[in-house]
């Protein structure tokens, strides 16, 4: 390789270098917009000699995450509760294809507080939840139906409903399954 060529590269490589510190330098929290120039040549030095940590993505944190959820909720000052089910899975067992089932999910609030469903949600289309609009109160019960289509779907389904409420974990999780028999073609 020669040696122009090999000039070229290594500045290509310090642009990319410069344009990476140059954004991880802007995306930091806004009081380091006045850090003294020295200080932030050597956050820029770090983070070159660094580069492998830096292009890594975040790990994933559950307890990061469920600590998120609890501030929102306490942002929103709606008191937190729990809700207990009597079963979180159910089984359709075997269905053929183009089966359009439903199970209906029974629930108590255990809590102290009204128990609000904020928001029903099926793991695709094919799963569809529906729930109580309306408030429940501490040790009244309530429903939620779930319809599942098998229309397109084969083998062994296994879906979810994720539940976001004011319940201490922010969300709770349904599962269902079922084993689809394919249909002749």
């Amino acid at each position: 390789m020669n040696n122009g060529l090999k000039i070229g590269l290594l500045a290509v490589i310090a642009v990319l270098l410069g344009v990476i510190a140059f954004k991880m330098y802007n995306s930091s929290a806004e009081e380091d917009v006045y850090k003294p120039m020295a200080e932030t040549d050597t956050q820029v030095n770090n983070n070159a000699n660094n580069l492998d940590e830096v292009a890594q993505p975040a790990a994933y944190d559950p307890l990061k995450e469920q600590k998120a959820k609890q501030q929102e909720a306490a942002k929103s000052n709606i008191p937190s509760t729990t809700m207990s089910f009597i079963s979180k899975e159910w089984d359709f067992g075997v269905l053929d294809e183009g089966d359009r089932v439903e199970h209906v999910f029974q629930f108590t609030n255990t809590g102290e507080n009204p128990l609000i469903l904020e928001k029903c949600k099926g793991s695709c289309g094919c799963t569809v939840p529906e729930c109580p609009k309306e408030p429940i109160a501490p040790g009244a019960t309530g429903e939620i139906k779930v319809a599942f289509n098998s229309k397109g779907k084969k083998n062994m389904q296994t879906k979810k409903v994720t539940i976001t409420a004011n319940t201490e974990s922010g969300q709770e999780v349904l599962t269902i399954r079922a084993n689809v028999t394919p249909a002749a073609e």
